[in-house]
């Protein structure tokens, strides 16, 4: 890293700050204010926004005493907290779904059980209640040397070397996502409930519409479905959001690693083009799926592809109801898809690239919420703008509008129409000018103060060969810790196109000045050491609660590993702004991989995914959540809660 370029930014944080208090009661205050009757009969769960917006001021101190960084295979949590599982990969939640049997699996039982890989986390509350609620829960992919015992494949290349239909078919059933029902026992802890009439999982076998004005494209046309409306199935749904009328907004991520032969002489070379700008493997995939369905072979099916990589709205209220592809919010490796409600009454929906030099986007509805009518905001995303970030040196920013017609977006330059545009979101985002971040996964807009934090993981190929070195808002060259930058929209309105920016943390150990860590001006010797912020989420205070992704490797000392992912919190306001403290420590070869702080802020829900990665069935290296039990690893969402019904972080 440079120094001149970190002190540049240290120093410009502090001239910014008349710019970045443009607006910022007004702006929270319509941005919050329509959306409380929004959900309607059946559905009282509610706006966060509005639950959470309260009387409390922003940057309320979190008094814990931060735990020591974890190496070892049991999770952690600071004095005062507890922490359960909840459910676990193969639990079952639907009726005729048995108990998990590693040697017995099949696609039939695992469409009726939870599936694996946990992410993006829920909890909407019923009957007006904290006590009893529907989680959803993602589930991104598949290792089957975690899943079969007799799994052929090369663990050091994660690589396999045959495969079969009926793992496929399982593989394919534990993608996708799960509903089910969950209440907190009288300890605090919480259980879920099989065979609940809202249980549901959704999976890369359901039948899914594509909405929007991709819908239809010539690039999305394929044998199964010539109409380019059906799909079947979702895959990688990584991150998420949810909306003002109680839908769950689930984002299929790193799709490319299902399918091959994308650069296949006999696949169009246009088609060619625009896989490669998506990372789509020139040969096999890894998985070999191909080999058992034909549409993952590109050479068979050269569009298929293209039907996935979006937002896909489901209502988890109604377990009848399809999810649709919204096709609007543009196609990328999506982390989340995180709303607002701009002073228009707009709804805005903001969501990164999550890969090394991409980009951040929102996108603003054509129509306006319905605060009393649920029904009317169901097809909302499916019109409006799509708009890409640009970060000036300054600390000004810019949204980007994608629109065809406009600007570059025309014929002259290659994009044909909206549906192009949309298709090919990275390459017209790249033509406008965006920044290119360090990876930007979760963006979101703090319920208490309206300021947007994106979350950058990391990019260590910053700066390194023929690669764009720093800029103001990434300024580390090889950033093996990532950053979070902090953004406030003009007038604190979700709608406007301009904004404010500055970096609120540069992430990694502050006892290596090699680092180059900066916590939005907290005394570093204070703070515990971070890296690979990966998902966040807001208390009811504002106070900012970050889940990781890598520290094992972002954080190693020399040749040993770096200590366990886990979930930290900062306040964002008051003296104790940039305070980074730690709260819990995963287990061995997990990611902490999502979280949601539940509306009376005594329970946070942790996805607990891949623990033990590396390892296989024979060899493990994980035995979480219960060797007894299984004798294997399962991705496993957990509660952390506190018995005394205090606030999370007393």
């Amino acid at each position: 890293m440079g120094n001149d370029t970190f002190d540049d930014v240290v120093r410009s944080r502090f001239g910014r700050r008349a710019l970045l208090k443009l607006g910022a009661g007004a702006g929270a205050t319509a941005m919050l204010g329509p959306v409380a009757g929004v959900l309607g009969a059946g559905a009282a769960a509610a706006s966060d926004a509005v639950e959470r917006s309260g009387s409390a001021p922003a940057g309320s101190s979190l008094p814990f005493a931060s735990i020591a960084p974890n190496r070892t295979d049991s999770m952690v949590v600071a004095d005062g907290h507890s922490w359960a599982s909840v459910i676990s990969w193969g639990d079952p939640i639907l009726p005729g779904a048995k108990r998990f049997d590693l040697a017995n699996q099949s696609r039939e039982q695992q469409e009726k059980q939870f599936g694996f890989n946990c992410d993006f986390v829920k909890f909407f509350p019923l009957y007006a209640s904290n006590n009893q609620g529907l989680l959803w829960v993602n589930h991104e992919y598949t290792d089957g040397f975690m899943m079969f015992p007799d799994y052929d494949g090369d663990v050091t290349t994660a690589r396999a070397k045959t495969t079969s239909k009926d793992k496929v078919d399982v593989e394919l059933a534990a993608h996708g996502a799960s509903v089910v029902k969950v209440q907190r026992k009288s300890d605090g802890s919480w259980e879920y409930l099989a065979n609940q009439w809202w249980n549901r999982r959704i999976t890369a076998f359901t039948p899914i519409t594509i909405t929007g004005p991709a819908a239809g494209s010539s690039w999305l046309n394929t044998s199964a479905d010539p109409t380019g409306t059906k799909v079947e199935g979702m895959l990688n749904n990584c991150g998420g959001g949810y909306t003002p009328w109680g839908t769950v907004l689930t984002c299929e991520e790193n799709i490319n690693q299902y399918f091959s032969y994308a650069d296949d002489p006999s696949v169009p070379a246009d088609v060619r083009k625009a896989h490669k700008a998506y990372g789509l493997p020139a040969g096999a995939s890894d998985r070999l799926w191909e080999t058992v369905y034909p549409r993952f072979d590109a050479r068979k099916e050269p569009n298929e592809a293209f039907r996935f990589g979006w937002v896909v709205e489901v209502d988890p209220y109604d377990p009848a109801s399809v999810p649709k592809k919204r096709t609007a919010l543009g196609r990328v490796k999506h982390e989340g898809a995180n709303t607002a409600v701009s002073s228009q009454q707009k709804v805005v929906v903001y969501t990164g690239d999550d890969e090394r030099f991409q980009f951040l986007y929102k996108f603003v509805s054509k129509g306006s919420l319905h605060p009393f009518d649920r029904a009317k905001n169901m097809d909302l995303l499916d019109e409006g703008v799509l708009y890409v970030a640009r970060f000036d040196p300054d600390g000004s920013g810019t949204w980007l509008p994608l629109v065809w017609g406009t600007g570059v977006l025309t014929a002259a330059n290659g994009f044909v129409d909206q549906a192009d545009v949309l298709v090919r979101t990275r390459d017209a985002a790249a033509a406008v000018g965006a920044t290119k971040m360090d990876r930007p996964e979760d963006v979101e807009r703090n319920p208490v103060n309206g300021k947007v934090y994106m979350v950058c993981t990391n990019n260590t190929n910053r700066g390194v060969g023929s690669n764009p070195g720093t800029d103001k808002a990434n300024p580390r060259n090889a950033n093996a810790w990532g950053h979070i930058i902090e953004i406030l929209e003009t007038y604190n309105d979700a709608g406007a196109l301009t904004f404010g920016w500055e970096i609120f943390l540069l992430c990694g150990d502050p006892a290596k000045p090699a680092h180059g860590t900066y916590w939005a001006g907290f005394d570093a010797t204070k703070v515990s050491a971070i890296a690979a912020p990966d998902n966040i989420d807001f208390d009811s205070k504002g106070n900012l609660w970050i889940a990781t992704d890598g520290q094992p490797s972002a954080l190693k000392d020399g040749s040993a590993t770096g200590p366990n992912d886990g979930l930290f919190a900062v306040p964002t306001a008051g003296s104790e702004r940039g305070h980074v403290k730690q709260l819990v420590a995963g287990v061995t070869g997990c990611e902490v991989a999502s979280l949601y702080v539940t509306n009376d802020d005594q329970t946070v829900f942790l996805s607990i995914q891949h623990p033990g990665e590396g390892g296989t069935i024979a060899k493990p290296t994980s035995a979480f959540p219960d060797a007894k039990r299984d004798g294997v690893a399962r991705p496993t969402v957990v509660a952390v809660y506190r018995k005394d019904a205090k606030p999370l972080g007393s």
